[in-house]
């Protein structure tokens, strides 16, 4: 054995212990100053009144466990930073004054969110409670298309959102972009069926959006995967009431996917966990975009199924309905194309289900509006396949995604709430 090898494990509470047995030290973050203190309970105060939907600086005090002459000297601080608003008087019921009503402020400080997919662009700006307040969708085949192109047409796309934003007395802070493939450090490492590798891309959208906007500061732009961004979506305005752990697939030409455990976004070593379209299913399958052979998607994605329903593969978004109005009319073509495709999705989904014991599968993308016809072939094989027996013949536990979570509201979330993380670094960027 190397006389200079020594082995080091994980110890109790953090840092390495080597043979010796002490404890390597763990790294401590600073101590707590004044203003660090402010900081943390600005955003506490800001996110219970986010949770609660609108309450009063009693009710403040009484959640967060703060006096309520702190509160209200935090609360005035939001209010004139712009991101609380206050009007009228409730009455709790019990003896003192009645308390004004606080509501997170509809103007001011939003998220702007774009997706870039392989054959749409959408883009949404949403105010500080996370709502949904302008939308523009425009359907561009982006295949072929020299990433630089792509960025310049989204970036016009946003700078028509803004503008209507601007209309509204919104002033986003920030943006980001979803995007389809393995996303690292500002740049696609690779996304198939655009055909992209090693591309940048948060600072050509950057450079673009301000060529369009040579007045106001130039936003900052981060980049994720978008089927982690529609997971957080679902994971804040979807339906899932008390899930916390889910497994959500976004359907589109492509499979993506994103873990949610515990309500904290599995991201992997190096960002990359979730890419389950790219799981093959059959070694001897259709050659793959990626350069493997029977991934998911060929058997799932968009493509395949249109083809294997017998339906114009490039009719995008037109032919996707149409696979819907056959399946309604009991088109045999067309059922048998969503039973098996449903096959496939259920055997990726158990390994995935034994692996990682979510609460629930949600689909998103195409799949939401085809998992009627998706879901009794993807049931079967996870009632047959998961090993718990949690997941039995008709289970709840594989659902549609919620009609209000996308991966475009997700990246403007996404920047909103680094705002209600930090309101004294985003006060001033709104106004």
């Amino acid at each position: 054995m190397n006389a200079n090898h020594t082995d080091a494990a994980p110890a109790p509470g953090g840092g390495t212990r080597g043979r010796s047995g002490r404890h390597a030290p763990t790294p401590l973050e600073p101590k707590a100053d004044r203003e660090t203190v402010r900081r943390h309970n600005l955003s506490l105060v800001l996110r219970a009144v986010r949770d609660e939907g609108e309450s009063t600086r009693a009710g403040v005090a009484a959640r967060v466990g703060l006096t309520r002459a702190a509160v209200s000297s935090l609360v005035e601080q939001l209010l004139e930073s712009g991101f609380l608003s206050e009007s009228g008087k409730t009455f709790s019921g019990q003896a003192g004054r009645p308390g004004t009503v606080l509501k997170l402020a509809r103007t001011g400080v939003a998220g702007l969110g774009v997706e870039i997919n392989v054959d749409y662009v959408s883009v949404c700006v949403v105010d500080l409670a996370g709502t949904d307040r302008v939308r523009l969708v425009e359907h561009l085949d982006n295949r072929g298309t020299p990433p630089d192109r792509v960025f310049g047409r989204a970036a016009g796309i946003a700078a028509r959102a803004l503008a209507s934003a601007a209309e509204q007395d919104l002033r986003p802070v920030g943006a980001a972009l979803a995007l389809p493939g393995l996303v690292a450090a500002g740049s696609v490492r690779q996304a198939p069926n655009l055909g992209w590798t090693s591309v940048a891309a948060e600072t050509p959208f950057a450079e673009a959006l301000a060529a369009l906007r040579p007045g106001p500061a130039a936003l900052p732009v981060r980049s994720e995967n978008e089927a982690n961004l529609a997971a957080l979506a679902e994971l804040w305005f979807g339906g899932l009431g008390d899930v916390r752990s889910f497994l959500y697939l976004t359907g589109e030409i492509g499979v993506g996917g994103a873990l949610v455990l515990n309500g904290e976004l599995l991201r992997g070593a190096h960002g990359f966990a979730g890419e389950i379209g790219h799981v093959s299913v059959a070694d001897d399958g259709p050659v793959c975009r990626c350069g493997s052979r029977g991934c998911l998607e060929q058997y799932a994605g968009q493509s395949a199924l249109l083809r294997a329903a017998g339906i114009d593969e490039r009719a995008g978004a037109a032919g996707v309905a149409e696979l819907e109005r056959r399946a309604r009319a009991e088109e045999p073509r067309a059922v048998a194309a969503l039973s098996q495709a449903g096959v496939m999705l259920g055997r990726v989904l158990s390994a995935a289900v034994n692996l990682f014991d979510p609460d629930a599968v949600v689909l998103g993308g195409i799949y939401r509006p085809l998992l009627r016809w998706l879901g009794p072939s993807a049931g079967t094989e996870l009632s047959t396949r998961v090993v718990s027996g949690l997941w039995p013949p008709g289970s709840t536990r594989l659902r549609a995604s919620s009609p209000a979570a996308d991966a475009a509201r997700g990246a403007a979330a996404l920047t909103v709430d680094e705002a209600l993380t930090d309101p004294m670094g985003y006060g001033g960027r709104g106004r």
